[in-house]
Protein backbone atom coordinates (compact mmCIF):
# COMPACT_ATOMS: atom_id res chain seq x y z
CA UNK A 1 0.00 0.00 0.00
CA UNK A 2 2.85 2.33 0.56
CA UNK A 3 5.03 1.59 -2.83
CA UNK A 4 1.26 2.29 -4.31
CA UNK A 5 0.83 5.47 -3.19
CA UNK A 6 3.38 7.52 -4.38
CA UNK A 7 2.53 6.01 -8.12
CA UNK A 8 -0.59 7.42 -8.08
CA UNK A 9 -0.18 10.61 -6.61
CA UNK A 10 2.41 11.29 -9.40
CA UNK A 11 -0.23 9.73 -12.25
CA UNK A 12 -2.45 11.76 -10.86
CA UNK A 13 -0.09 15.41 -10.95
CA UNK A 14 0.73 14.19 -14.77
CA UNK A 15 -2.94 13.76 -14.95
CA UNK A 16 -3.62 17.32 -13.94
CA UNK A 17 -1.09 18.72 -16.00
CA UNK A 18 -2.12 17.14 -19.20
CA UNK A 19 -5.86 18.44 -18.00
CA UNK A 20 -4.58 21.49 -17.67
CA UNK A 21 -2.61 22.15 -20.95
CA UNK A 22 -6.10 20.71 -22.48
CA UNK A 23 -7.94 23.69 -21.14
CA UNK A 24 -5.60 26.34 -21.11
CA UNK A 25 -4.39 26.02 -24.71
CA UNK A 26 -7.51 26.84 -26.24
CA UNK A 27 -7.84 30.06 -23.52
CA UNK A 28 -4.48 30.85 -24.19
CA UNK A 29 -5.14 30.39 -28.48
CA UNK A 30 -8.16 32.59 -28.46
CA UNK A 31 -6.94 35.51 -26.14
CA UNK A 32 -3.53 35.61 -29.05
CA UNK A 33 -6.26 35.57 -32.35
CA UNK A 34 -8.41 38.53 -30.12
CA UNK A 35 -5.19 40.47 -28.95
CA UNK A 36 -3.61 39.92 -32.46
CA UNK A 37 -6.88 41.21 -34.18
CA UNK A 38 -7.29 44.01 -32.08
CA UNK A 39 -3.37 45.47 -31.77
CA UNK A 40 -3.78 44.22 -36.24
CA UNK A 41 -6.57 46.29 -36.86
CA UNK A 42 -5.33 49.63 -34.90
CA UNK A 43 -2.25 49.91 -37.01
CA UNK A 44 -3.22 52.03 -40.33
CA UNK A 45 -2.93 51.52 -43.81
CA UNK A 46 -3.62 54.94 -45.11
CA UNK A 47 -5.76 55.85 -48.28
CA UNK A 48 -4.15 56.64 -51.44
CA UNK A 49 -4.98 60.50 -52.89
CA UNK A 50 -7.02 60.28 -55.48
CA UNK A 51 -6.56 62.78 -58.51
CA UNK A 52 -10.35 63.30 -58.00
CA UNK A 53 -13.73 62.59 -55.66
CA UNK A 54 -16.16 62.01 -58.75
CA UNK A 55 -17.44 57.65 -57.64
CA UNK A 56 -19.24 57.61 -54.67
CA UNK A 57 -18.92 54.31 -52.70
CA UNK A 58 -20.03 53.24 -49.31
CA UNK A 59 -18.47 50.42 -46.60
CA UNK A 60 -21.99 48.90 -44.90
CA UNK A 61 -22.37 46.70 -42.04
CA UNK A 62 -24.99 44.58 -40.46
CA UNK A 63 -23.13 44.32 -37.00
CA UNK A 64 -21.03 41.49 -37.92
CA UNK A 65 -20.62 41.61 -41.83
CA UNK A 66 -19.01 44.35 -43.53
CA UNK A 67 -20.09 44.90 -47.46
CA UNK A 68 -18.45 46.87 -50.20
CA UNK A 69 -21.28 49.01 -52.05
CA UNK A 70 -20.76 50.91 -55.37
CA UNK A 71 -22.74 52.11 -57.99
CA UNK A 72 -24.56 49.84 -60.00
CA UNK A 73 -23.66 51.89 -62.97
CA UNK A 74 -21.38 54.04 -64.50
CA UNK A 75 -18.69 54.85 -67.19
CA UNK A 76 -16.30 52.01 -66.29
CA UNK A 77 -18.81 49.26 -65.48
CA UNK A 78 -22.36 48.21 -65.55
CA UNK A 79 -22.47 45.33 -62.82
CA UNK A 80 -26.06 44.53 -63.88
CA UNK A 81 -24.43 43.19 -67.20
CA UNK A 82 -22.57 39.81 -64.72
CA UNK A 83 -24.96 40.43 -61.88
CA UNK A 84 -28.63 40.22 -63.11
CA UNK A 85 -31.47 41.77 -61.91
CA UNK A 86 -33.33 38.57 -63.10
CA UNK A 87 -31.44 36.54 -60.29
CA UNK A 88 -33.37 38.99 -57.75
CA UNK A 89 -37.01 37.96 -56.33
CA UNK A 90 -37.77 41.88 -57.75
CA UNK A 91 -36.32 41.65 -60.70
CA UNK A 92 -36.48 45.16 -60.42
CA UNK A 93 -33.77 47.00 -62.59
CA UNK A 94 -34.15 50.75 -60.74
CA UNK A 95 -31.72 50.04 -58.24
CA UNK A 96 -28.88 52.65 -58.50
CA UNK A 97 -26.73 50.76 -55.46
CA UNK A 98 -24.80 46.94 -55.36
CA UNK A 99 -23.11 45.58 -52.23
CA UNK A 100 -20.91 43.07 -52.34
CA UNK A 101 -19.98 40.97 -49.31
CA UNK A 102 -17.63 37.65 -49.64
CA UNK A 103 -17.73 34.50 -47.28
CA UNK A 104 -18.45 31.32 -45.81
CA UNK A 105 -21.13 29.07 -48.14
CA UNK A 106 -22.83 27.16 -45.61
CA UNK A 107 -22.86 30.47 -43.09
CA UNK A 108 -25.03 32.44 -46.10
CA UNK A 109 -27.43 29.62 -47.15
CA UNK A 110 -27.53 27.45 -43.93
CA UNK A 111 -27.63 29.95 -41.00
CA UNK A 112 -30.34 32.67 -41.70
CA UNK A 113 -30.07 32.82 -37.85
CA UNK A 114 -27.43 32.26 -35.40
CA UNK A 115 -30.20 29.30 -33.92
CA UNK A 116 -29.50 27.94 -36.55
CA UNK A 117 -25.93 27.35 -36.69
CA UNK A 118 -24.48 24.40 -37.18
CA UNK A 119 -21.15 22.87 -35.77
CA UNK A 120 -20.07 20.98 -38.75
CA UNK A 121 -20.81 24.50 -40.37
CA UNK A 122 -18.82 26.94 -38.12
CA UNK A 123 -15.95 23.86 -38.00
CA UNK A 124 -15.74 24.10 -41.54
CA UNK A 125 -15.70 27.82 -42.01
CA UNK A 126 -12.91 28.29 -39.26
CA UNK A 127 -10.83 25.81 -40.67
CA UNK A 128 -11.17 26.62 -44.26
CA UNK A 129 -12.46 23.26 -45.31
CA UNK A 130 -16.15 24.86 -46.76
CA UNK A 131 -16.16 26.63 -49.64
CA UNK A 132 -17.42 30.26 -50.52
CA UNK A 133 -19.81 32.68 -52.15
CA UNK A 134 -20.47 36.32 -53.18
CA UNK A 135 -24.10 37.98 -51.35
CA UNK A 136 -24.76 40.84 -53.67
CA UNK A 137 -27.49 43.45 -52.73
CA UNK A 138 -29.25 46.01 -55.17
CA UNK A 139 -30.20 49.21 -53.22
CA UNK A 140 -32.34 51.93 -54.67
CA UNK A 141 -30.48 54.41 -52.04
CA UNK A 142 -27.69 54.62 -49.90
CA UNK A 143 -27.64 57.17 -46.83
CA UNK A 144 -24.42 57.62 -44.40
CA UNK A 145 -25.59 56.68 -40.68
CA UNK A 146 -24.04 54.31 -37.92
CA UNK A 147 -24.11 51.38 -40.25
CA UNK A 148 -22.51 52.78 -43.27
CA UNK A 149 -19.54 55.17 -44.29
CA UNK A 150 -19.24 57.53 -47.72
CA UNK A 151 -16.61 56.99 -49.28
CA UNK A 152 -15.38 59.42 -52.28
CA UNK A 153 -12.54 57.61 -55.26
CA UNK A 154 -11.68 58.42 -58.56
CA UNK A 155 -12.17 56.32 -61.80
CA UNK A 156 -8.16 54.49 -61.53
CA UNK A 157 -8.43 53.32 -58.16
CA UNK A 158 -12.25 52.27 -58.74
CA UNK A 159 -10.53 50.25 -61.52
CA UNK A 160 -8.48 48.26 -59.39
CA UNK A 161 -11.24 47.61 -56.71
CA UNK A 162 -13.48 46.86 -59.58
CA UNK A 163 -10.92 43.98 -60.55
CA UNK A 164 -10.26 43.25 -57.03
CA UNK A 165 -14.16 42.10 -56.71
CA UNK A 166 -14.32 40.61 -60.28
CA UNK A 167 -11.45 38.63 -59.73
CA UNK A 168 -13.63 37.07 -56.34
CA UNK A 169 -15.85 35.39 -58.37
CA UNK A 170 -15.88 32.13 -59.24
CA UNK A 171 -16.42 31.35 -62.97
CA UNK A 172 -17.99 28.93 -65.56
CA UNK A 173 -15.87 27.56 -68.50
CA UNK A 174 -17.37 30.73 -70.16
CA UNK A 175 -16.18 33.22 -68.01
CA UNK A 176 -19.67 34.05 -66.28
CA UNK A 177 -20.51 34.62 -63.07
CA UNK A 178 -22.31 31.41 -61.46
CA UNK A 179 -25.34 32.40 -59.22
CA UNK A 180 -26.42 30.24 -56.66
CA UNK A 181 -29.98 29.27 -56.88
CA UNK A 182 -31.53 28.69 -53.86
CA UNK A 183 -34.69 29.97 -51.21
CA UNK A 184 -32.02 31.29 -48.67
CA UNK A 185 -32.19 34.93 -49.91
CA UNK A 186 -32.37 37.81 -47.33
CA UNK A 187 -34.79 39.56 -49.32
CA UNK A 188 -36.15 40.53 -53.10
CA UNK A 189 -33.25 42.54 -53.91
CA UNK A 190 -30.44 40.23 -53.27
CA UNK A 191 -28.62 36.67 -54.98
CA UNK A 192 -25.42 34.34 -54.46
CA UNK A 193 -23.07 33.76 -56.30
CA UNK A 194 -20.10 31.07 -56.09
CA UNK A 195 -16.88 32.78 -54.83
CA UNK A 196 -12.93 31.85 -54.73
CA UNK A 197 -11.03 31.08 -52.03
CA UNK A 198 -12.15 29.69 -48.65
CA UNK A 199 -13.20 31.22 -45.18
CA UNK A 200 -10.97 30.90 -42.06
CA UNK A 201 -10.74 32.64 -39.06
CA UNK A 202 -7.55 34.52 -40.47
CA UNK A 203 -9.79 35.10 -44.09
CA UNK A 204 -12.78 36.17 -43.22
CA UNK A 205 -16.14 37.99 -44.57
CA UNK A 206 -14.36 41.56 -42.84
CA UNK A 207 -10.78 40.89 -44.32
CA UNK A 208 -11.93 40.58 -47.73
CA UNK A 209 -14.03 43.67 -47.44
CA UNK A 210 -10.76 45.07 -45.68
CA UNK A 211 -8.80 43.86 -48.60
CA UNK A 212 -10.91 45.24 -50.84
CA UNK A 213 -10.75 48.82 -49.57
CA UNK A 214 -6.66 48.78 -49.86
CA UNK A 215 -6.62 47.57 -53.13
CA UNK A 216 -8.90 50.60 -54.52
CA UNK A 217 -6.43 52.75 -52.02
CA UNK A 218 -9.28 53.01 -49.36
CA UNK A 219 -8.17 53.79 -45.93
CA UNK A 220 -7.96 50.08 -44.31
CA UNK A 221 -6.13 48.20 -41.50
CA UNK A 222 -3.45 46.05 -41.43
CA UNK A 223 -5.54 43.12 -40.85
CA UNK A 224 -9.04 42.52 -39.63
CA UNK A 225 -10.81 39.56 -39.00
CA UNK A 226 -13.94 41.75 -37.87
CA UNK A 227 -16.38 44.46 -38.84
CA UNK A 228 -15.23 46.87 -35.85
CA UNK A 229 -11.84 46.65 -37.04
CA UNK A 230 -12.67 48.13 -40.77
CA UNK A 231 -15.09 50.64 -39.11
CA UNK A 232 -12.79 52.43 -36.12
CA UNK A 233 -10.42 53.32 -39.55
CA UNK A 234 -13.37 55.49 -40.15
CA UNK A 235 -14.49 56.51 -37.11
CA UNK A 236 -11.41 56.77 -34.88
CA UNK A 237 -13.04 54.21 -32.04
CA UNK A 238 -16.33 56.17 -31.75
Amino acid sequence: MEAWLPVNKTALKKIIKILGWIILTPVFLVVLYLSAAYVFSRISVDKEEPSGNDITLFILTNGVHTDLVMPVRNAQIDWSKEVLFSNTKSNDTTAQWIAFGWGDKGFYLETPTWADLKFSTAFKAATGLSTSAIHATYYYSMSAGSDCIKLSTDSAHYAKLIRYIQASFDRDDQGRVMHIVTDANYGKTDAFYEAKGSYSLFHTCNTWANSGLKSGGQKACLWTPFDKGIFYQYRGGN
